[in-house]
């Protein structure tokens, strides 16, 4: 049996330090599991209990080490979510490598996998970016919804294209989405959330960094200037829950560091209001 290496044993012990703190992971690795339950009045009581996994803005390549990301994709075996979604920023900048996109989605868990772009993915490569992910299982939502079967029950994700880039069409994306079924919205750029229709569901995004590099009482108040007022965590708008994730990725040495707003895998469970 080969002797485990010093860096495979600190992601063996990080795994098992979770709740909200810095797993013990090399420097440049390290991210925060924050684990949400989230009470919804538009809810089948089978998606009780349900496990959906977010993961955003990844900014893969340059931005964020890979190892990063892997140790991500091992903490999501080991939770063993219903549902794992992906809401945008899979790339940062044209050089960015698009295979190696693929390369590190197909270490998913083999769970149904949904996602929809963000700002930079639409200034970089959309089109193949969006195959590249189809090619390794994972579907892709531009203005549109999928129905998945998840405990024998109907389950529909609805994709909101990017808002930033002005791809978002809420009417477009709910179209043929009846109301009563259990409900997931995903959209990379928060402040779509206040153009969808009150359903009493869950809206998830990211796009913010959760301020990437947080100033107590400015970055919140720039964050609004901009006309982005969710910045991180739980929100109420237009009668839906929206919870807004710090993000994964970017982040690496002298490139953009974050201050305060740590990177995040989020893990949350869905109850009937």
């Amino acid at each position: 049996m080969t002797k485990p290496s010093r860096r495979e044993a600190l992601v063996g012990l990080g795994t098992l330090l979770l709740g909200g703190a810095v797993q013990a992971r090399p420097r440049g690795e390290q991210f925060v599991l924050e684990e949400v339950e989230v009470k919804l009045s538009a809810l089948h009581p089978a998606h009780d209990g349900l496990r959906v996994a977010q993961l955003t803005d990844l900014h893969i390549g340059e931005f964020t080490p890979d190892g990063r990301l892997i140790s991500a994709m091992r903490e999501l075996e080991r939770l063993a979510p219903d549902l794992i979604v992906l809401t945008g920023d899979f790339v940062t900048v044209k050089r960015d490598p698009i295979e190696r996109v693929g390369q590190l989605m197909a270490m998913l868990p083999d769970v149904p996998r949904v996602a929809v772009l963000g700002n930079h993915d639409h200034w970089t490569h959309p089109v193949e970016l969006a195959r590249e992910l189809e090619r390794v299982g994972i579907s892709v939502l531009q203005n549109q919804h999928t129905v998945l079967k998840l405990r024998d029950e109907t389950f529909r994700v609805i994709g909101v294209d990017d808002g930033r880039t002005r791809h978002d069409d809420a009417v477009k994306s709910f179209e043929g989405v009846p109301e009563g079924d259990s409900q997931l919205i995903l959209t990379h750029t928060p402040s779509a959330a206040m153009r969808l229709p009150s359903r009493g569901s869950l809206c998830l995004s990211g796009h913010t960094h959760g301020g990437h590099f947080v100033v107590p009482g400015i970055t919140t108040a720039m964050f609004n200037l901009a006309g982005e007022p969710f910045v991180r965590g739980r929100y109420e708008v237009e009668g839906n829950a929206l919870y807004v994730s710090r993000g994964i990725g970017a982040g690496r040495g002298g490139h953009f560091p974050r201050a305060g707003a740590e990177p995040e895998v989020t893990l949350l469970t869905l109850r009937c209001a």
